[in-house]
């Protein structure tokens, strides 16, 4: 079974920061490409090793990725 989830990637220093927000998992990498990769790698792991009650305590149904507007200064 194949799921699609959410990917937040950003850079930092050096390498990139890949965020899965419906189960708080994360991962780098010195690509975006590789932090990808990572972060899938990293939740296929938690999948295979995670109870079911485990997903479903972590999993986060609702996320919304938008942009808010600020007054700065």
């Amino acid at each position: 079974m194949q799921k699609q989830l959410t990917a937040i990637i950003e850079r930092e220093g050096e390498g990139y920061v890949s965020l899965c927000p419906e189960f708080d998992i994360a991962s780098q990498g010195d690509t975006i490409e590789e932090a990808r990769k990572n972060l899938r790698e990293a939740l296929e792991l938690f999948f295979e090793t995670a109870s079911p009650s485990e997903i479903r305590a972590r999993f986060h149904e609702e996320v919304y990725v938008t942009q808010v507007e600020v007054v700065i200064g």
